[in-house]
């Protein structure tokens, strides 16, 4: 039986929780319109034991030598005796064997590779996930480690944490890198690792950070994190990303959410949607535009419409506590319990330690009470 559904409906996290607990066998796809953008990955039992990336869909061998573990001469002698075996060995077996890489180097790379994967689909807040049962004889033929689905689930809280101090830098993957003006400060010479190096050759002024990630065949969170340390030394800075029409740098929407904040504090609130409109054809992924026009469209009666707002807001930013925060309270009212409790999971993920967390906390519980009390009512 297949399971599948939006990933605004159950998030990724879930799903992948769901699997486990559940030891399913079969093989997850995960797909984003957003990103153009697909990943698949195969669970055991629960366990995962591999995954691929569309964006970065490297065959284990090129991997191993664009790492540096390997040399392609040893690639090319791998593939010549896999030719030559009737028992059709996988490629990392015959490397092993020549003595091109160790049995331990050879069995971290593969993990490295599917923890990339999934640690990128865990940043998809957006999408749609399909989960089909098969055998376990249907794996693909690479599969040769089982890794625990629960340590990556908390690796991938751990990676939510440190993206919400990145997003202070670097505040979405829509941004665009540019070299930053060299001043009397700036070092003479950069001492930089060779991951850093390749992303600073990427920068063009055109590319945003999502597209630098697919060109690198990176983790989108790896290249954010790169980012971070290059704007934090002021070697480069950030825009926001150009309408596709023409290289227009983004007009600024300050005055507008200024204008749109005192005309909402004074009761004029058709003045302050109309500033909270402005704001976001200046700037469409300005998350406080959005905060804006959804805070109007309440107070005007328009709960749906405030509702869809905050959506597209946070699916656009989803590293925005506020947009997560005030989401969660629309689609409680709306009657929407299981998005409300997502979007507060993913508040407190970002602000653990807020203020409000404990209102928060608070918040979950009771709407999960109350769910729970719905379904036994109604026998859904």
């Amino acid at each position: 039986m297949a399971i599948e559904g939006p990933l605004r409906e159950l998030g990724i996290h879930d799903v992948f929780q769901l699997l486990d607990l559940s030891r399913k066998t079969g093989t997850l796809r995960v797909t984003s319109e957003l990103r153009d953008n697909e990943g698949t990955v195969f669970f055991d039992a629960g366990r995962v034991i591999h995954a691929s990336i569309r964006s970065s869909a490297q065959p284990l061998g090129v991997m191993l030598v664009k790492s540096g573990k390997i040399a392609e001469a040893d690639l090319e002698h791998a593939r010549a005796v896999q030719r030559e075996r009737l028992d059709a060995p996988r490629l990392g077996e015959v490397l092993v064997e020549i003595g091109a890489i160790t049995s331990r180097e050879l069995e971290r790379q593969i993990r490295q590779q599917i923890e990339h994967v999934v640690f990128e689909m865990m940043s998809w807040r957006e999408g749609f996930f399909s989960f089909e049962e098969r055998g376990v004889g249907d794996a693909p033929a690479e599969a040769s480690i089982k890794i625990s689905t629960e340590s990556l689930l908390m690796e991938g809280a751990r990676r939510i944490d440190e993206w919400s101090r990145i997003a202070d830098k670097v505040p979405n993957l829509g941004v665009i890198p540019v070299l930053a003006p060299v001043d009397d400060d700036h070092p003479t010479l950069l001492d930089l690792l060779p991951n850093e190096w390749s992303v600073l050759a990427t920068i063009d002024g055109q590319s945003d950070l999502r597209q630098i990630a697919s060109a690198l065949g990176q983790s989108e969170f790896d290249v954010a994190k790169i980012m971070y340390g290059l704007v934090s030394t002021g070697v480069v800075a950030l825009r926001q990303g150009d309408r596709p029409s023409g290289p227009t740098r983004v007009e600024d929407p300050k005055p507008y959410l200024q204008r749109g904040a005192n005309a909402l504090a004074s009761g004029k609130i058709d003045d302050a949607l109309d500033e909270a409109r402005r704001a976001l054809a200046a700037d469409p992924a300005n998350a406080e535009g959005r905060l804006l026009a959804a805070r109007a469209l309440a107070r005007l009666g328009r709960l749906a419409d405030s509702a869809d707002e905050l959506r597209r807001g946070a699916e656009a930013d989803p590293l925005n506590a506020e947009l997560q925060l005030e989401l969660g309270y629309a689609m409680a009212r709306r009657g929407d319990f299981s998005t409300a409790v997502a979007a507060w999971d993913q508040y407190l993920k970002l602000r653990p330690g807020a203020s409000g967390a404990d209102r928060v906390r608070s918040a979950v519980e009771s709407a999960m009470r109350l769910y729970n009390l719905i379904e036994a009512h109604t026998g859904v």
